[in-house]
């Protein structure tokens, strides 16, 4: 019965995680070269429908790596907060990498080195995110 409860925290978390790595995505990218978000005058529906479908996105492509992430860290009872941030950054950028490979021939002044940060920072949002509803306690179910 603790495995099962475990599973549907982790499903859970990992949810959460995805809504939350597109929100800091989604903010990200509007908020291209420092300017404010609010004074794009987006409607709020049109934002959280933009942070709906690319959390929808970021599950489905996400979704195998993740899950080999979380089975390290359940087998291994990894339950350190830096650790889920470094692993969910460095996921993200992976992925972002791993769809288009031209943000390796960037320099650090064109637009794909401002795409690197959004990605790391929604990837370590999503892995703090994680960490808070279910790394915690990592391997309990033990």
């Amino acid at each position: 019965m603790a495995i099962l409860v475990r599973l549907f925290a982790i499903a859970i978390a990992y949810l959460l995680a995805c809504i939350a790595a597109a929100i800091v995505f989604t903010l990200g990218t509007l908020s291209a070269a420092g300017d404010d978000v609010a004074a794009l005058d987006i409607p709020s529906v049109a934002l959280w429908g933009v942070v709906g479908v690319s959390a929808t996105i970021m599950a489905a492509l996400a979704m195998l790596p993740a899950l080999l992430v979380i089975a390290l860290s359940e087998g291994f009872a990894w339950r350190s907060i830096v650790l889920y941030g470094v692993l969910g950054g460095v996921l993200a950028l992976s992925l972002g990498y791993g769809i288009d490979f031209a943000g390796y021939l960037g320099g650090p002044d064109s637009i794909v080195a401002r795409e690197r940060e959004v990605l790391a920072a929604s990837g370590i949002a999503g892995g703090l995110v994680y960490w808070l509803v279910a790394g915690r306690k990592a391997g309990a179910w033990k």
